[in-house]
Parts: C-alpha cells; sequence; structure tokens
C-alpha cells in the first residue's frame, strides 16, 4: 500500500491511502470512492478517516461496497453540493489503523529505506523507490554500484528481515 504522499524513506509515515474520492453519489451526501488498497474489506469496519492535504478528520457513519468503489457518508457531509466539494481528495487512515498485511507481504513504507545485501554479504545499498510493473514491483537501489533495479520476485528476493533492516537478495546471472 502507497503512502500518503511521495516517500523517500527519510521520514516517518504516519497515513496510508486507502482512497479517492470521485463525487457524489445520490443526493444525500454519500461519496463514490477510488479504492486504492490492497484491502477493499476495510472499508466495512472504517469508523474514521482523513481526508485531502490538511488531513481534515471525518467520522464514517457508514460504508459499503458498490460495482468495485466504496460508498462512503461522512459525518457533516449532508448533500449532493457537499458531497461533490470533496471531489478529488484522498482518502486516508492512520499507519496504526492499517489493516496488517498478509504474510510475506509488505506496506512500501516498510520497504523503503531497507539495505539490500546479496547471499554472498555484498552490499549493494538501500531501497529508494519501488516502482510498479505489470508482472512485478521492483526496488530500485542506490548504492556503491550506482542504481540497481531489483525485480521483487522469489527468484532474487530471498529475506526480508524488517527488524534487521535488510533485504537479502540472490541477482539473477546478469543482473549486476
Amino acid at each position: 500500500m502507497r503512502p500518503a504522499k511521495p516517500f523517500t524513506g527519510t521520514e516517518p509515515v504516519r497515513f496510508l491511502e486507502i482512497g479517492r474520492i470521485l463525487g457524489p453519489y445520490g443526493l444525500g451526501g454519500e461519496v463514490r470512492v477510488a479504492i486504492v488498497t490492497d484491502f477493499p474489506e476495510r472499508f466495512a469496519s472504517l469508523k474514521r478517516a482523513r481526508v485531502g492535504e490538511r488531513l481534515r478528520p471525518y467520522e464514517v457513519e457508514s460504508a459499503r461496497l458498490l460495482r468495485g468503489e466504496a460508498i462512503l457518508k461522512l459525518r457533516g457531509v449532508e448533500d449532493a453540493a457537499a458531497a461533490q466539494a470533496l471531489r478529488g481528495e484522498v482518502l486516508r487512515v492512520p499507519v496504526a489503523e492499517a489493516v496488517p498485511p498478509p504474510e510475506e507481504h509488505y506496506y512500501w513504507h516498510q520497504i523503503i529505506g531497507l539495505e539490500v545485501v546479496t547471499t554472498e554479504g555484498e552490499c549493494l545499498g538501500r531501497i529508494a523507490e519501488i516502482l510498479l510493473t505489470g508482472a512485478n514491483d521492483v526496488y530500485v537501489v542506490q548504492g556503491p554500484r550506482g542504481e540497481v533495479l531489483i525485480p521483487a520476485i522469489e527468484d532474487v528476493v530471498k529475506e526480508i528481515d524488517l527488524e534487521a533492516g535488510r533485504v537479502v537478495v540472490q541477482p539473477l546471472p546478469g543482473m549486476l
């Protein structure tokens, strides 16, 4: 899951994006939300959310999923005009309220900044960025060899140890 703003690994992540408000749903103040979380079921138990760059807090009165979107009723948003005013705003939740990822899965803010070493012990540097490709994520590592691109696949990434702050990789032939 993406952090709330571009993440460099140098500042603590406080909020994660879970959706973007598309506009009103009906006349009663509900909003349609494009889901950007890997855990859409989280909307069923959502009680509070932050909206926009200023992280305005809203209580969630109701939430449901409909045709791949979330429909939310936010306290204080009472009509279609108020819902329309929120169009384009990002919906966020505090990291502490994030859905725990499944085993062997991680949030971006957990990965960026980790040291990358090969199975032979060579330090390749630190993960500076994560690229989304159609097939798999790619870790952009900055270090002594310059920029190294590491595909986040089982054949290459052998271990992610958050406590040690390290990713162990087995480079494919010719990768380095």
